[in-house]
């Protein structure tokens, strides 16, 4: 078993007499690999949400999306997805290469479903997985400290509209968001290559 609670859970936990439920939680869901069922989920999705770390501690949230199953699971113990291009602040990737500390988050809104998966990432420019996303720019694999099915309560149902339109596919041209049109920051763009 892996356990996921530090000192602050804990303390929280006795005061509002949750010890026991934490506890059997992490002994029934939380693992430190993928099975099955979480590799189905993970495939099953266009989208999760990634936490980092920048060099201050200081966390940030971004939302990543791609075609279905864009996030590969590669093994039970690892994962990749890649970086496409977006509006060239690097938030992810810069924060990957000072704090590789992880948390991602995969949800489904429309059968309220969630699973949480935490570890350590590297970003490269890995070959053999870069040719396999078309106009992505970098691969980032992660190393599952633990992942694990989370209470779907609160999750508001979302009807999905499809995919959408940027997501890069083999042989359809991938359309310019219409802010890298904008006389404000037409001189700074870099080349499309």
């Amino acid at each position: 078993m892996t356990e996921i609670y530090h000192q602050g859970n804990r303390a929280l936990q006795d005061q509002f007499g949750t010890r026991p439920l934490a506890d059997r939680v992490n002994e029934l869901v939380v693992h430190d690999f993928i099975d099955e069922e979480a590799r189905q989920f993970i495939a099953s999705r266009n989208m999760f949400f990634l936490s980092t770390v920048d060099d201050q501690g200081r966390p940030t949230v971004s939302y990543k999306g791609g075609a279905t199953g864009f996030v590969r699971v590669l093994d039970d113990k690892n994962i990749a997805f890649p970086l496409y291009d977006g509006n060239g602040m690097f938030f992810s990737a810069g924060n990957l290469s000072v704090n590789s500390h992880v948390g991602l988050l995969f949800i489904d809104f429309e059968e309220p479903h969630r699973l949480r998966l935490h570890g350590t990432a590297t970003v490269s420019v890995d070959e053999s997985l870069l040719g396999e996303y078309h106009e992505a720019q970098l691969i980032v694999r992660i190393k599952v400290r633990n992942v694990f099915i989370n209470c779907p309560r609160y999750i508001h149902p979302v009807a999905s509209q499809g995919e959408s339109e940027y997501v890069p596919r083999a042989g359809v041209p991938t359309p310019d968001p219409e802010w890298k049109s904008w006389e404000v920051v037409a001189d700074v763009l870099p080349d499309k290559k």
